[in-house]
């Protein structure tokens, strides 16, 4: 590594104060504007103001999970559950009746809540049979309370099961129930198994835009509903029920679709308000937010309920909805912060006014961006390694930050080490995540709130104090070169995506701080 440039001039230091103040500004802009409410379309609910239905699934709480065959739902809490729901609900729809969910129609009946009743079909015979049966004699104790029972959910999307063999399954639970029985997939699978329709009461299809091969931004999301609803009015001469509809309130971008708490909102309101000018019938997905989903499909798989996991409703169905709902915690955030580097600033023997106007705004900033990171990590990690990993890319970031003030001011050598090595190390960890983005990219987030703020300090921020401790090992070159490459790719395969073009962009200024540069010797 090559040792740290003269001490910055005061003219360096004005510019560095008013590059992080020109950050601080739009960052708080930023988080501003996402608490402002938004006028939404408003459905038309009704006079008891219920929807239709919703699915229904009660693995929410810590260590639930269907995965596991020992995780038992308890008769108390599916009362108090369906309970909550029965107040905006119609309907529920549950997938299988195994691990206590075949106490659900029960519970329903009590309250006056209608059911479709499903049964999970797998690769295991034996299992399926069990389910089945069990699903059979549910539907027939109370019919009442039973819409129909659903056999198989997406069983031929994940190809676990033949045409002939889902054909069979159905028939033999018409034989044997008095409740209409359906089968539920996506709607492409549909066109796929259109002889299917032959052997169902009605045709149960999934419409999700954001999950489509090709994903459909919120702006043309309920206009994709509409049209797929359309194209299967003219492929079915049974009627049609959207088994699934909804959108996820976090999660990763896919293309133009952005998982948000407002996008969520604003589809879901749209859709039922056309719902009720076409008269669709149809299931929301889903009731509540689903952790142990974002082992399967990433972040964005547990955060596709209406409620969140401490059953809270995450928008109103009425009236106007805010992204954010912040309140002054972004303000104590940055404040925290500020305090948090002046106290360093002493620490390290700073005094001099100017500096302490730049470390300051730093600290601000990195407040804020501490907040923000720890709201990504709480959203996105999924075990204890996750925790570990991006968990230390953040506290990497935020020693980062504090060890610019006593790099750049004072020339400490320790802290100059700690900015070499964290130049290295988020060169690293960036690779590792293109490589993820690449070979796992469906289910893999751009972590950016874990690395703007240290990339731009380190690429930028150094660079105004003429500061950055540029390597001279060619080795750099060739990582730097191929940082920038994979993102690239990452964006070529997804070119609408504004997380991929921020990514790349901050995998660019990487590169470039790590971009070694020699020394000219002169005579």
């Amino acid at each position: 590594m090559t040792t740290p440039g003269p001490s910055p001039s005061q003219q360096n230091i004005w510019r560095f104060t008013a590059f992080n103040l020109f950050l601080l500004l739009a960052l708080s802009l930023w988080i501003w504007q996402q608490n402002q409410p938004i006028q939404l379309p408003e459905p038309n609910l009704g006079v008891d103001g219920k929807l239709q239905c919703v699915s229904y699934s009660p693995f929410y709480n810590e260590g639930q999970t269907p995965l596991n065959i020992n995780t038992f739902i308890s008769h108390e809490q599916i009362d108090r559950d369906l309970a909550k729901l029965s107040m905006h609900f119609a309907c529920v729809r549950i997938y299988s009746v195994g691990q206590g969910m075949d106490y659900v129609p029960e519970a329903a009946s009590k309250l006056g809540l209608k059911v479709y009743v499903g049964a999970w079909i797998g690769w295991i015979k034996k299992l399926n049979e069990k389910e089945l049966k069990l699903a059979i004699e549910v539907a027939n104790k109370y019919p009442e309370t039973v819409k129909a029972l659903v056999v198989g959910n997406e069983v031929l999307l994940r190809g676990e099961q033949s045409e002939a063999s889902m054909k069979a399954y159905i028939e033999r639970a018409k034989a044997e129930t008095h409740v209409p029985v359906t089968y539920a997939d996506v709607w492409e699978f549909w066109r796929k198994h259109p002889a299917l329709e032959g052997s169902v009461d009605f045709v149960t299809v999934h419409i999700l835009p954001y999950w489509e091969d090709q994903p459909q931004p919120i702006e043309r999301a309920v206009d994709h509903t509409q049209n797929v609803m359309n194209l299967l009015a003219r492929t079915f001469s049974k009627p049609i029920l959207i088994g699934e509809t909804g959108w996820p309130s976090i999660g990763r971008q896919r293309e133009g679709a952005q998982p948000s708490q407002l996008n969520q909102a604003l589809y879901i309101r749209s859709f039922l308000k056309i719902a009720d000018e076409k008269k669709w019938n149809y299931n929301l997905i889903e009731a509540v937010d689903q952790p142990w989903k974002r082992g399967l499909e990433g972040t964005v798989g547990g955060y596709w309920g209406i409620f969140n996991a401490s059953f809270e409703p995450k928008f109103p169905f009425t009236g106007n909805v805010a992204e954010r709902h912040d309140g002054i915690f972004a303000i104590y955030a940055g404040v925290t912060g500020l305090a948090l580097f002046l106290g360093w600033s002493f620490v390290i023997n700073i005094r001099s006014k100017y500096h302490l106007i730049s470390i300051a705004s730093l600290g601000a900033l990195a407040g804020i961006s501490g907040f923000l990171q720890l709201e990504y990590l709480l959203a996105a990690c999924r075990s204890k390694n996750e925790w570990l990993a991006l968990g230390s890319i953040a506290l990497l970031g935020l020693t980062t930050l504090f060890s610019i003030p006593a790099y750049a001011f004072n020339a400490n050598k320790i802290a100059k080490k700690i900015v070499q090595i964290s130049l290295t190390i988020i060169l690293l960890a960036a690779l590792c995540s293109n490589y993820l983005l690449i070979t796992d990219g469906r289910y893999r987030d751009f972590a950016i709130a874990l690395y703007v703020l240290p990339v731009l300090q380190i690429s930028l921020g150094l660079w105004l104090l003429k500061q950055i401790p540029r390597p001279s090992l060619f080795i750099y070159k060739v990582l730097a070169t191929v940082l920038a490459a994979t993102s690239a790719f990452c964006l070529y395969k997804e070119p609408t995506n504004l997380l991929a073009i921020i990514w790349l962009i901050l995998c660019v200024l990487i590169a470039s701080a790590n971009w070694p540069i020699r020394k000219i010797s002169t005579i």
